[in-house]
């Protein structure tokens, strides 16, 4: 069944065992999880990642149904998860494990998801959606802090902080810990200090990067990779990504050669695009040809492959290559 962020404290956690959290604010996740849950579970929380579970699902079975001596109940928190892990799922509720309790933590999961449409159908499950803050509700936190804190700050300090936090309160967190770290015993802080210090001007994630890089925005693309620290997982992630995008390209690219119109194009693509993202898919769309785009994929395979024999080089050579596409001028046809 559906229930709100706030109404789960009004919910019997003895009674309710299966939850699913999806959306991409993961900070307000991690604060419900911290809240409401792990300290009803003291020790007993295991971590799982849902393609571990994929891989080895009689290992993952064998965890959950064995029991310690100092054992009463376990929290099992499961991430990354998609529709892939739903039949798991009701295996485990067919089982009636006792003293269980499972969190699927997902990023954004569509009205057609499966296993997003079993959580909001079934009564023995609870789905719960987290969207990204506002920015009065992270200013609400960030005063919070400062008057618990007891640090005087200016209404545009605050400000600052929190649209450098990009509608995720984990961000903010991050930052606010920072500040903590760095005032010690001073109590004070300048703004001069803030920029300084909250470095991370632009949070900004992976679709967001392969986004402005297709709209060939070199600026921002560069902006982007030298303002993220990223990892050889990282780039793993951003190169399935740049694919994945390009290929929807290439479609939108044909429909449009076909039809000429491109508010049509986007409005009958299938599946449908954010109205969020309408813009920024309308600059790709009339950033490259559809030939420019086939070119593109062919070549996102090959340096997918090069970044996984030089993995010690692998940022290198997806920046290299993520700023050359930003830069290309398309052929016309």
């Amino acid at each position: 069944m559906i229930v709100k962020v706030f109404e789960l404290n009004k919910i019997d956690i003895k009674k309710n065992h299966f939850f699913l959290f999806y959306g991409e604010n993961q900070g307000h996740k991690n604060e419900v999880i911290k809240e409401r849950f792990k300290k009803d579970f003291l020790e007993s929380i295991y971590y799982y990642d849902e393609v571990d579970i994929i891989n080895n699902k009689e290992n993952f079975f064998n965890d959950i149904l064995s029991k310690s001596f100092f054992e009463t109940k376990k929290l099992i928190i499961i991430s990354r998860a998609t529709d892939r892990i739903k039949d798991v799922i009701e295996e485990i509720i067919t089982k009636n494990i006792e003293d269980l309790v499972i969190i699927i933590n997902a990023n954004t999961l569509e009205k057609k998801s499966k296993l997003r449409s079993f959580f909001e159908k079934e009564k023995k499950t609870i789905c719960v959606a987290f969207y990204e803050d506002n920015s009065q509700t992270l200013s609400g936190i960030a005063n919070l802090f400062f008057r618990k804190n007891k640090i005087p700050m200016s209404q545009q300090s605050i400000n600052l902080v929190v649209e450098r936090c990009r509608g995720d309160r984990q961000n903010l967190y991050n930052e606010l810990l920072k500040i903590e770290n760095f005032i010690g015993t001073k109590k004070q802080i300048s703004i001069e200090d803030l920029i300084k210090l909250t470095n991370l001007a632009e949070n900004y994630n992976v679709s967001e990067l392969v986004d402005s890089c297709l709209a060939k925005n070199q600026r921002k693309t560069s902006k982007i990779l030298n303002e993220n620290n990223y990892s050889l997982e990282d780039c793993i992630l951003i190169i399935r990504t740049l694919l994945l995008k390009s290929k929807r390209l290439l479609k939108l690219s044909k429909n449009f050669n076909d039809i000429k119109n491109i508010d049509l194009t986007i409005l009958n693509f299938k599946p449908p695009i954010f109205w969020k993202d309408k813009d920024i898919v309308k600059k790709q769309i009339k950033s490259w040809t559809y030939f420019d785009v086939k070119n593109l994929i062919y070549r996102i395979n090959e340096t997918e492959l090069l970044i996984k024999k030089n993995s010690s080089n692998a940022l290198n050579i997806l920046s290299d290559f993520i700023i050359e596409q930003s830069t290309i001028i398309s052929n016309e046809v």
